[in-house]
């Protein structure tokens, strides 16, 4: 049988091959430390776990619920994006629940794309970026994004130049993977772009809530993105809510219906009482946040000091909870997947390697904050027995 032609566009999953090397290793006994994921590994906070077990245990919440989530939660993320950002949304026409960023960017894609719209997406970027707009059938141009300035240069450049004008822009800040951060002058010079060129503009703030400096902002801050953006955001990260797959799309109301509409044919929404938790995540104490923004503070504080000394020099990031980094000088001739395998069969250290976010991201790796500071210690003392072998 011939491979399917949606299939034919995609690439074989990097990420793939990494996870096999790693599932081999840990069948052979192995004790991979793991910071290749963007896997929480904190609990859920009690309160919100409490809610949902609550829920369950209620009439009828194990019925079908409704794809644009329950008025309760679309109620609390608009309640959301008021206090933090003092931006004003209307549940009802300007704000859908959705499973998780990482749906609501691929249902988005399928709204709005037609065959052969052009998308500027940078490079490099988290997957779903990209490849979420040529599964609907556009045409992605990759815009080189090592830095936010050279993104908004290159845009530029990309409208200036390409033919036919392009229709969709990405941004995402702070980034995965890079976890570059921009402040609201950064907006205002996509929204400018976007208004002078009539682009649709798609942000992803999945990580706005872990940071280590200044609270990034929304691009809805911007007077007249909702007029032509949306913003996808996450609990999972936030609230390490990652498997209960608890998103949302907001903005522009054109948008949000067309969304909508695709997902009424798609999904009946998340279960009931994951939804009732959800709210009450955003509606409850925030405590917790702060909590776990300081214990990814530590472990990126943790990882750059103890791979620094044993000659990893790592920069550290200002938000996210990811270190972007180049790879070290005596491997960088390997590229980033050979050296993501010798550091996992060597040092048994799983990272993810960089040209798996495009072919911008190569020459560097990802790395994730998901272990503990025992074990990034222990990581560093198995780096070093790396470094010392290959010196």
């Amino acid at each position: 049988m011939d491979e399917f032609y949606r299939i034919k566009r995609l690439p074989p999953y990097v990420f793939e091959q990494v996870n096999q090397l790693k599932a081999r290793l840990r069948t052979e006994g192995a004790d991979v430390i793991d910071f290749g994921m963007g896997n929480p590994d904190m609990a859920t906070p009690k309160h919100i776990a409490d809610k949902l077990i609550e829920t369950v245990g209620k009439p009828h919440t194990n019925r079908y619920s409704a794809s644009r989530g329950i008025p309760g939660l679309r109620k609390a993320m608009a309640r959301y994006y008021q206090r933090r950002f003092g931006v004003s949304l209307n549940p009802d026409s300007e704000v859908i629940a959705t499973l998780g960023s990482k749906e609501a960017f691929a249902n988005l894609a399928q709204a709005i794309t037609g065959p052969g719209d052009i998308i500027l997406a940078p490079d490099p970027a988290y997957p779903i970026h990209a490849y979420g707009f040529i599964i609907a059938g556009g045409l992605v141009q990759a815009v080189p994004a090592q830095t936010p300035e050279l993104y908004l240069n290159n845009i530029v450049t990309a409208l200036e130049t390409i033919l036919p004008k392009p229709k969709i822009l990405v941004v995402n800040y702070p980034s995965n993977p890079t976890a570059h951060v921009v402040d609201l002058e950064f907006y205002k010079e996509i929204i400018g772009l976007a208004e002078k060129h009539d682009l649709l503009v798609l942000s992803d703030l999945a990580y706005g809530e872990i940071y280590f400096d200044q609270p990034p902002p929304s691009i809805l801050q911007v007077k007249g993105a909702r007029e032509r953006a949306v913003e996808v955001n996450s609990l999972s990260k936030t609230y390490a809510m990652a498997g209960y797959r608890v998103g949302m799309a907001v903005g522009n109301e054109t948008m949000i219906a067309a969304l909508g509409r695709v997902k009424s044919y798609l999904d009946y929404g998340a279960f009931t009482p994951i939804q009732v938790a959800a709210a009450h995540a955003l509606d409850g104490p925030q405590a917790c946040v702060e909590d776990m923004r300081e214990i990814y503070r530590k472990r990126r504080d943790c990882v750059v000091a103890h791979f620094g000394r044993v000659g990893w020099q790592i920069p550290p990031s200002q938000a996210s909870m990811f270190l972007w980094s180049p790879i070290p000088e005596p491997f960088a001739h390997l590229g980033s997947l050979a050296f993501s395998s010798r550091l996992m069969e060597e040092a048994h250290i799983a990272v993810a390697p960089g040209v798996g976010f495009g072919d911008g991201g190569e020459g560097y790796v990802r790395i994730g904050l998901v272990e503990n500071e025992q074990r990034i210690r222990q990581a560093a003392k198995n780096l070093k027995k790396l470094f010392q072998h290959h010196a």
